[in-house]
């Protein structure tokens, strides 16, 4: 009930806030390359739920039909203000109102695709039990996600194979510990980790 009260609170005061910045980044994107402002991808949430995710649009359209991993910092779908929503992770701001509606949580396991939930095991699927969040252990300890995978031979089998695991394994670790001055703790260290 505190964790929800809070994130509700939270999400509603940051998007008021925000709003003349929302207003600026929709502007900026929508002169400098064709498509909207905003980009929506259907992630598994709480309980196997599907639900829209929403970012600011840091592609070029149908970009994710080309592959849904980005690969380093210099992918060539990514449009030039992309690049600098994406480093400073400000292309997550819009999935404050996906908290809004409910269907995240401010910390909480990232939500996946559909084709790499599928790839779940019985343990693994323990992640789905609490709603996803736009923060998390493993965010914090795979803040630089797309330049590990820019270097790696296979970046999908990568993926898969190495940094999927330790990230749903940091969930977990989440969900054992999960009280709410931890989500604090990873709030703060994940703004620390933005400016720094």
């Amino acid at each position: 009930m505190l964790k929800r009260f809070f994130d509700l609170l939270a999400s509603i005061i940051a998007l008021i806030i925000l709003s003349p910045f929302f207003i600026l980044i929709s502007l900026i994107i929508s002169l400098t390359s064709k498509g909207g402002p905003f980009y929506l991808q259907e992630r598994i949430g709480k309980d196997s739920a599907p639900f829209m995710l929403l970012k600011f649009r840091t592609m070029k359209p149908n970009s994710d039909q080309k592959g849904q991993i980005t690969i380093g910092e210099r992918d060539s779908r990514i449009t030039s203000i992309g690049y600098f929503l994406r480093k400073y992770k400000l292309d997550e701001l819009p999935q404050l109102i996906n908290v809004v509606f409910n269907q995240m949580s401010i910390v909480g396991p990232r939500p996946e695709v559909r084709k790499y939930v599928d790839l779940y095991n019985e343990e693994q699927q323990k992640v789905l039990s609490v709603k996803p969040g736009l923060t998390d252990l493993a965010s914090l300890e795979y803040f630089e996600e797309n330049k590990i995978l820019g270097e790696a031979e296979d970046p999908e089998r990568s993926y898969i194979e190495e940094i999927m695991p330790k990230k749903l394994a940091l969930n977990l670790e989440y969900i054992q510990k999960k009280n709410f001055l931890l989500d604090l703790k990873i709030i703060l260290k994940t703004f620390s980790k933005i400016i720094s």
